[in-house]
């Protein structure tokens, strides 16, 4: 299976720098922004923008009903077409799920009405550990389950993409890396519970090459994990995280936290993917 051109919608702290990465491995790249003006700075880095907002239903400023209507030869859907049926699709929208909890799969479903209307060589849909409840086991990606409203939403936005062919999905533990540097996530806090629950985070380079390795691999899963293999405590990581930047360490108290362990080892045994920050606390520099 060869791809040559990637469409990302959701050129953000994630998608922006997956797009440069795509660029530089030779993949031809249509990137979309919600804001035409900010789509329009997409270009500076040789992606093919586009402007994609799927709360108003406008591509490049027209309505989407109108550009899926448009006859073959118009200049409007040679755009839409050109730069969102791609050989290869990647789904990167956050889902807000504290802000517009209703919107995420509203979203989402018009994306995959419009997607749908195309076959693709592969899908990749970003979504997050955020699926897996807190029993204290190690979690593997069978053990998803809808143990409250925001997971129940996750597995269903999953759901919507896993229906249509040649879709993988790619569970991101808690992101890290440049501009969001972990220890400003809990520094000068106090009677913080869990302090020796394990932290289960990722690292962005690390996300970007899990995504050209599905990419570049003809046969894959359904469903991967993605997370550092390692697993510090909670009291080790976040201290050692705030004294980086010099800031007030976190103070924990004895109450213990339910935790979960994230496997993210599939993606290795089955794709030979292997991870650049096997540590979080080695990532602390890199951040």
């Amino acid at each position: 299976m060869k791809i040559n051109t990637v469409s990302i919608v959701g050129c953000g702290w994630f998608g922006l720098p997956l797009a440069k990465h795509l660029i530089e491995q030779g993949f031809k790249v249509c990137g979309s922004k919600r804001d035409a003006e900010a789509a329009t700075q997409l270009a500076n880095d040789g992606i093919k923008a586009f402007s994609l907002d799927l709360d108003n239903q406008k591509f490049n400023g027209e309505t989407l009903d109108l550009v899926l209507a448009a006859k073959s030869d118009s200049e409007v859907r040679a755009s839409f077409v050109s730069r969102l049926y791609t050989d290869a699709l990647v789904i990167n929208i956050p889902p807000s799920l504290k802000k517009q909890p209703g919107a995420y799969l509203e979203r989402l479903g018009l994306l995959n009405r419009l997607i749908s209307q195309h076959t693709y060589k592969r899908i990749i849909f970003i979504s997050t550990t955020g699926v897996y409840p807190s029993t204290g086991e190690a979690m593997t990606e069978s053990d998803a389950v809808a143990y409250s409203p925001a997971s129940q939403t996750l597995l269903q936005a999953e759901a919507l993409f896993l229906q249509l062919e040649s879709t993988c999905v790619l569970r991101f533990s808690g992101l890290i890396g440049p501009a969001r540097h972990p220890g400003r996530f809990l520094a000068g806090k106090t009677g913080l519970e869990g302090a020796d629950a394990p932290v289960n985070l990722v690292h962005l380079d690390d996300c970007i090459a899990a995504v050209s390795c599905l990419l570049q691999s003809d046969e894959v899963s359904s469903i991967y994990n993605l997370t550092a293999p390692e697993h510090p405590s909670r009291r080790e990581f976040y201290t050692q995280a705030a004294e980086y930047l010099s800031l007030e360490v976190p103070q924990f108290g004895e109450k213990p936290q339910v935790a979960k362990i994230i496997d993210g080892s599939k993606i290795t045994r089955e794709l030979g993917f292997n991870y650049q920050h096997n540590s979080p606390l080695g990532m602390l520099s890199q951040c």
